[in-house]
């Protein structure tokens, strides 16, 4: 008959055998971890600029996108780009596909002069108009634009511009979403213009503010615009220690889960050949949420936006 050791009764053995138990069970925690969310994304900040592809080629092609797109499971995407050349690409390619849906907006450059003054440029405003009404036709190569942007506005003031107010008002009339990378003032100020005082705008805030508006902030802006919604990319203190949600934000991401976005912002080049971090760094800390708000944020806050399938 075995001996039983009884365990009470030797506390040299007993303490070894909790402190072999307490190591065994740090050693599991790093599998214990979440998992990364493995879903579908929608790629909320993509530009297909003319350095990209060069008209047709480039360090870029469009075989080359949409490669780098399907491997990381981007199955639809908001697509904008200088001059608009770039989206209408795009959207061809992908016209027809059963895994990759394109939602092209007007971008407000043809050129990076016009990030500067396109706020007061009425030429800005006629092309704008031009690109929405060719959408509107029957021609089975058409593009329907979906809305307008992205557009920068470096200085808040310049939201209060002609062509900034007129612009904010087509949006609405047309319910055309806007993506804008602008401070918090500016989101003021043009919601401001509306008929509805920003209560029916669709304004996705590129960055969820620039140079890390605080998170109290943010929090106000959304109880303030139903329809605002925030893109992801580049935002200061979104993530922490291993790249997983910061405290205020995974609270914040919790408190609105159907108001956020990711984004690539393929800006530059060097945002291409880094595409594939930059999704699996977004698929770790939505993998940090409960699955239905991580598939809200990673995929469908965007596909229900533009009624996506």
């Amino acid at each position: 008959m075995p001996r039983v050791v009884n365990l009470k009764s030797n506390r040299p053995l007993a303490h070894c055998f909790r402190a072999c138990a307490a190591t065994f069970l740090i050693a599991l925690a790093p599998l214990t971890q979440a998992a990364d969310y493995t879903g579908p994304l929608f790629d909320a900040h993509l530009h297909y600029n003319e350095e990209a592809w060069n008209g047709q080629t480039g360090p870029h092609t469009v075989a080359d996108v949409l490669a780098r797109m399907k491997r990381n499971g981007v199955q639809g995407a908001l697509v904008n780009s200088r001059p608009n050349d770039g989206s209408k690409a795009l959207v061809a390619a992908a016209r027809g596909s059963a895994d990759l849906m394109v939602v092209p907006f007007v971008r407000l450059y043809r050129n990076r002069a016009d990030y500067d003054s396109w706020f007061r440029d009425e030429s800005i405003y006629d092309m704008v108009l031009a690109e929405h009404a060719r959408g509107a036709g029957v021609d089975a190569s058409r593009v329907e634009f979906r809305g307008i942007g992205e557009f920068h506005l470096y200085d808040s003031a310049n939201a209060n511009q002609p062509v900034a107010k007129k612009l904010m008002l087509f949006a609405e009339e047309k319910n055309l979403a806007v993506l804008a990378h602008v401070d918090d003032a500016a989101i003021d100020l043009l919601m401001a213009h509306t008929p509805s005082k920003g209560q029916k705008l669709r304004l996705i805030w590129a960055h969820t503010g620039i140079g890390g508006t605080p998170v109290a902030r943010v929090d106000a802006l959304l109880a303030q615009y139903p329809l605002l919604m925030g893109e992801l990319s580049y935002r200061p203190g979104l993530t922490c220690e291993g790249g997983k949600l910061c405290t205020e934000w995974r609270t914040l991401l919790l408190k609105y889960p159907g108001r956020f976005m990711v984004g690539s912002d393929t800006w530059v080049n060097q945002r291409w050949q880094h595409y594939d971090d930059t999704m699996q760094g977004y698929r770790a800390w939505l993998g940090d949420l409960p699955p239905d708000v991580a598939r809200k944020i990673g995929w469908s806050n965007g596909a229900d936006l533009f009624g996506l399938k």
